[in-house]
């Protein structure tokens, strides 16, 4: 016979010691000395916002449980929109606040509030920066050696450019990470590099990691 169990109120407020016994547990469960937001989202039972309002900040809260700060503070801008870009292409379109607790993202909320002020910001910010001239520079020396304007490895803002004119999808397949969680975008030279392809964006598509390695395997 089935008993009845207690469901306390969703609503219901947890203790400080609930917060920190999650935490142990996830610490525990990682074997790890260090415990970021991003890291306790993924395998956490509680808010982190929770957790820092409660301790004022997210480096008291795991220094209760005797860890260090896992959180880095001092992210560059091409990082915070390294990882707008990860989303933005896993979701094919605008990521929303409540995508970075979520894979693909390895950063919380909190360094785009600290930089930018709000989301809102931070994406408005980005979609400037991606909109932005792209602007190739390589040494004198480099360019007389190799007659190439461009260096081989496309700029965050190039690849974003790229990846969006093509959907967020594989231009020979379809495929793409919206569909398929699986599914692993590269942007790729049409011309290779290797002979006199220039990284531009007329000479740059979009291809999943099985095209990509297929096309590899031809050239």
């Amino acid at each position: 016979m089935n008993q009845f169990q207690y469901s306390p109120p969703k609503n219901q407020p947890v203790s400080t010691d609930d917060l920190v016994k999650d935490l142990q547990l996830v610490a525990d469960k990682l074997k790890t000395e260090k415990l970021s937001q991003s890291l306790y989202v993924k395998f956490g039972k509680y808010d982190p916002s929770t957790i820092t309002r409660r301790f004022g900040t997210w480096n008291k809260a795991v220094q209760q449980i005797g860890l260090k700060p896992g959180n880095i503070n001092n992210y560059t801008d091409e990082q915070l929109f390294e990882n707008i870009l990860n989303i933005w292409q896993h979701k094919g379109k605008q990521p929303t606040r409540r995508d970075l607790d979520f894979k693909p993202s390895t950063i919380t909320q909190s360094p785009y509030n600290r930089r930018f002020n709000s989301w809102s910001s931070a994406i408005k910010e980005f979609i400037e920066y991606a909109n932005g001239k792209d602007i190739s520079t390589i040494n004198n020396e480099s360019a007389e050696k190799s007659q190439k304007k461009t260096s081989r490895d496309p700029s965050l803002r190039l690849r974003f450019k790229v990846l969006k004119r093509d959907n967020f999808s594989c231009v020979q397949c379809g495929a793409s990470p919206a569909k398929n969680i699986e599914t692993i975008l590269h942007v790729d030279h049409i011309k290779p590099w290797s002979k006199g392809g220039e990284t531009e964006i007329s000479n740059l598509q979009t291809l999943c990691q099985n095209c990509n390695l297929g096309k590899s395997n031809v050239e």
